[in-house]
């Protein structure tokens, strides 16, 4: 049986480089001296001994129910073609918000998740929300650095100087292999599409200090790419404005990031409020759409019509209840495609427990 959209509960999640921005996004941000929120798990399926970690949906036929639940009850209508990953969704959707500098970090290649128990695989994407001027986000290490540079600049202090620093803009698309060295900057938030892992290896983290986020050296020093190995040219920062892609019907969209695991398409609704209703086709395959700017108005045969703002994240199952979405003027929508079944996400990419 086809089911309708499905939204769910964010799950706020206190970070030591976090702010109250993403109130600016609809999270019910406390204010201080509440511990401040650095993520808000938009649409998460991690096992245990991942702590609050699945999510429930918040309205709808299926209210109160766990994801899980969900796959374990309607996986064929809910999946399609694609793939869950030991029976749990096969990508965690988030939103960050980075008062303060994100550990300088790496999440476990490939072949370090084949050959270490408890690690696993990481590949993410980042899209800009908002961004204060001149805010950076750090991208792979200098081109001629070599890994025994990293290591001593890791253990002076400096190894955020060998890190390439990128200033972005809001609408900026930032591809981001596990593998590659990384940090979000102070001042920036972003949607981010990624794996089913949590599993981070810090190298640097701004000297706070904190027992409870140590380094982890070591295993960093294994998982980071170095020279023409990161691939940077291959994963260019891009945007919507930046590609510039013709308006039809009011609207103009754009392929901002493809990866084995997820693809990411941006859809942008022109000032005059002239666009077209959009049919939410699925192709046998749940679709996310993360509304990152402005309004819209989801409408589900059966169903009354739903209004989105800034900030709301739906869920289309595979098998979907014929759906249109109608975007307010300058509106910008992110379709999260599922990956297909031909490309492998194995055990390996499963939820570890390490957190940024």
């Amino acid at each position: 049986m086809p089911l309708p959209p499905l939204r769910f509960t964010p799950i706020l999640k206190p970070r030591a480089w976090g702010g109250r921005s993403l109130a600016h996004l609809g999270k019910a941000i406390s204010p201080p001296p509440a511990a401040p929120i650095g993520e808000s798990w938009e649409i998460a399926d991690l096992p245990a001994p991942v702590v609050d970690g699945v999510s429930r949906v918040a309205i709808g036929p299926f209210a109160g129910q766990g994801l899980t639940q969900l796959i374990a009850n309607h996986g064929t209508a809910l999946l399609g073609r694609a793939r869950a990953v030991s029976g749990h969704f096969p990508l965690l959707i988030k939103y960050l918000d980075a008062a303060e500098n994100l550990s300088v970090q790496v999440h476990p290649t490939a072949e370090y998740a084949r050959t270490h128990a408890g690690a696993h695989l990481k590949t993410e994407a980042w899209l800009v929300i908002a961004a204060t001027p001149g805010a950076s986000i750090y991208r792979g290490v200098q081109p001629t650095v070599t890994a025994a540079q990293f290591r001593a600049a890791i253990a002076d202090g400096s190894a955020v100087d060998l890190l390439i620093r990128e200033q972005v803009a809001a609408g900026d698309c930032i591809p981001l292999e596990s593998g590659l060295c990384h940090a979000l900057g102070t001042g920036v938030m972003v949607a981010e599409v990624q794996t089913p892992s949590d599993t981070t290896f810090r190298v640097f983290d701004w000297n706070r200090n904190d027992p409870a986020r140590p380094l982890h050296i070591e295993q960093a020093m294994e998982c980071i790419l170095f020279g023409a190995s990161q691939r940077l040219a291959e994963r260019p920062i891009t945007s919507i404005a930046r590609a510039n892609p013709p308006w039809s019907d009011g609207l103009r969209a754009v392929i901002l990031c493809a990866n084995d695991y997820f693809e990411i398409e941006a859809i942008e609704a022109s000032p005059s409020g002239d666009a077209a209703p959009i049919d939410c086709t699925t192709d046998n395959a749940p679709v996310i759409l993360m509304l990152v700017r402005g309004e819209a108005v989801m409408e589900t045969i059966g169903h009354h019509p739903e209004h989105l703002r800034a900030g709301d994240t739906v869920l289309l199952p595979a098998d979907l209840v014929p759906t249109t979405i109608d975007l307010g003027p300058e509106s910008l929508l992110l379709r999260a495609v599922m990956p297909d079944p031909a490309r492998r996400i194995g055990d390996a990419q499963l939820a570890g427990v390490k957190v940024s």
